[in-house]
């Protein structure tokens, strides 16, 4: 039965309970698994109930699977090749049911529809189980920093009973900021300083000099004649407060390494950094005067706008690969209902622990506190606020790992910002993607 057929099912029964399809995979093979749309996908519930291992098939298998069954949008009900199927049992079985399935970009590779006791005597190797969590019982509020510290110990404490044996400072082993860093933190509170000292700083690492002097040279800048110093960089192209916020950003990068382990079908960790800082500082320049926020600061509150990712993979690497499957199987749950559904903390608030133990400056932390609420107007609010819709537009792009949603029109109003300019400066980025990309590559991989 297809969706345009649902209108010969009696009233009674066409109350609709859309639902979506998932197809996981272990070395046995491969399951559907058909569950209430916005419900998390509990993937130990699965395994306790079942015995199996199970991970979201990859966005590019998903497709060929789809293609090689020619499914398609209004298509009748697959057998699948014989696919175990496992219903979560809060579907009611008087309902229409309409099963959904998309790919890593959100576009339709299945749709149809039938009742579920319909469904159930079509599929003899369907599973009636309990494992999707109600999506009321999860959290994914914006992190409070009063709490931080009682949630971090409340954290540990809970994996102590799942043997996580390891005192609190033991377990928490994030490296001391970079003395590079550190100065270059020193300097930005020194009303005195000038260029010749931040370029005493950045030369004195050679590695961050060189980077300098070739983001000052990429094309994307588009400086005029040939760059021979970090002082002719900061001068004549990159200026002091970017320079200082890309060395600050690079001496952080080094400070914790890149997971090996990462979602699936997700854009690099430091290109979406680069993107997002790009993004944001482009759109800066459109913002009036009279409110307009430092440049050089919005530029490193989007290079650090998920620095958390690198914290959560350093503080807890036995549950990480955990979490990217989850968020694998869940792409429509954000990241911190799934990182509090397992470990009861999100990545914002560790981060926000580590950036008030390295003094960061507060436009910074209010970015990685408030990154995710487009309402959030208190302090600082520029920078979060800019950084939301910076993700938002580049994931209308397919870069990054930002929920795939609109603006709100009052955050363009906010800053006296016409959407279509902002669209023409998305455009523009995108098509620096070449050079991004280069600038993303000097950074730790």
């Amino acid at each position: 039965m297809n969706i345009e057929a649902a209108a010969s099912i009696p009233l009674s029964a066409q109350k609709e309970t859309i639902v979506r399809s998932i197809l996981l995979q272990d070395k046995t093979g491969r399951v559907q698994v058909i569950l209430a749309e916005h419900s998390l996908l509990d993937l130990k519930s699965i395994k306790e109930k079942t015995g199996r291992d199970l991970i979201a098939v990859s966005a590019a298998e998903l497709e060929e699977f789809y293609a090689s069954e020619r499914l398609t949008k209004l298509s009748n009900i697959p057998e699948l090749n014989n696919v175990t199927t496992l219903l979560d049992q809060t579907i009611a079985a008087d309902r229409l049911v309409i099963i959904s399935s998309a790919n890593s970009a959100g576009a339709k590779l299945l749709e149809l529809a039938v009742l579920q006791k319909d469904l159930l005597a079509f599929n003899r190797d369907m599973l009636t189980l309990k494992f999707a969590i109600d999506p009321s019982n999860l959290s994914s509020t914006a992190p409070n920093p009063n709490e931080d510290a009682k949630r971090i110990v409340h954290s540990l404490r809970t994996f102590t009973s799942v043997r996580i044996k390891q005192r609190l400072e033991d377990t928490l082993e994030i490296p001391t900021l970079p003395a590079t860093a550190q100065r270059i933190i020193e300097l930005r509170v020194n009303s005195n300083a000038v260029v010749s000292d931040l370029a005493d700083i950045v030369e004195s690492d050679p590695s961050l000099a060189a980077q300098v002097v070739s983001w000052a040279a990429s094309p994307y800048y588009a400086a005029p004649g040939k760059i021979r110093s970090v002082q002719d960089a900061i001068v004549r192209v990159l200026g002091f407060d970017l320079v200082g916020n890309l060395a600050l950003g690079l001496a952080l990068g080094k400070t914790l390494e890149l997971p090996k382990d990462r979602v699936d079908g997700v854009t690099p960790y430091w290109l979406q950094s680069i993107y997002c800082s790009t993004l944001v500082e482009a759109i800066v320049t459109l913002i009036p005067p009279e409110i307009k926020p430092s440049k050089g600061l919005t530029y490193l509150s989007g290079l650090l706008h998920n620095f958390g990712y690198l914290v959560l993979a350093h503080i807890f690497p036995p549950h990480f690969s955990q979490i990217c499957r989850y968020i694998e199987a869940n792409p429509h749950i954000s990241h911190m209902a799934v990182e509090n559904h397992l470990l009861q903390i999100t990545r914002e608030e560790i981060c926000l622990w580590l950036m008030d133990l390295w003094n960061m400056p507060p436009e910074v932390k209010a970015t990685i506190q408030y990154q995710h609420d487009p309402s959030y107007d208190g302090p600082h609010c520029a920078y979060p606020n800019l950084v939301f819709m910076a993700l938002r537009l580049l994931k209308q792009k397919g870069i990054g790992d930002a929920p795939l949603e609109e603006v709100p029109d009052e955050l363009f109003a906010r800053y006296q910002l016409n959407r279509d300019d902002v669209m023409d400066k998305l455009h523009e980025v995108i098509e620096s993607a070449e050079e991004i990309s280069s600038i993303a590559q000097s950074f730790p991989s």
